[in-house]
């Protein structure tokens, strides 16, 4: 494989190796390489098997992909459509929280009105999603927002 052939393609050559920025498939993929490879040679990946070797694994899968022309899928820590649908209702919710409005005007913003009933708004079961949207929001806020990039650990013992 040619880097410096494909089209939209970067090749810089540092001290500790060569840089490539690849695009392919609709994708930019960041490769580093200890030395270029001669031309039509075959690639090998070398994959650490340390904490992050999942998500290496899932980027090296979606740049071999890219190379054969199939779908890539999803990006290893894109977050679902409902996780993000979550953390924006979050942020809306804390930033209605600290312009000082109550957890029904929060809601009627968010819902609207129609969901939000005369009596009974104190047991409501959107009252107490509203609470927890805040709650989330308010860790966002407060750095949490961090622990987005950082992959899901199934590990107990991980506090990440």
């Amino acid at each position: 494989m040619e880097f410096s052939k494909l089209a939209g393609s970067e090749l810089r050559h540092a001290p500790d190796g060569w840089h490539a920025i690849v695009l392919l498939g609709g994708a930019k993929h960041r490769l580093w390489l200890r030395e270029l490879p001669p031309n039509c040679s075959l690639i090998a990946v070398d994959l650490p098997l340390d904490g992050s070797f999942d998500i290496r694994l899932q980027a090296a899968h979606r740049f071999w992909c890219a190379l054969e022309r199939r779908p890539l899928g999803r990006l290893p820590l894109d977050p679902s459509v409902l996780a993000r649908r979550r953390l924006t209702l979050a942020l809306r919710a804390v930033d209605g929280w600290m312009e000082g409005n109550s957890y029904r005007k929060i809601a009627e913003d968010l819902f609207g009105k129609s969901r939000i009933p005369d009596r009974g708004w104190k047991t409501h079961d959107l009252r107490s999603r509203i609470i927890r949207l805040v709650k989330m929001g308010l860790r966002l806020v407060r750095g949490g927002y961090r622990a987005l990039l950082r992959r899901k650990s199934k590990d107990k013992d991980d506090v990440a």
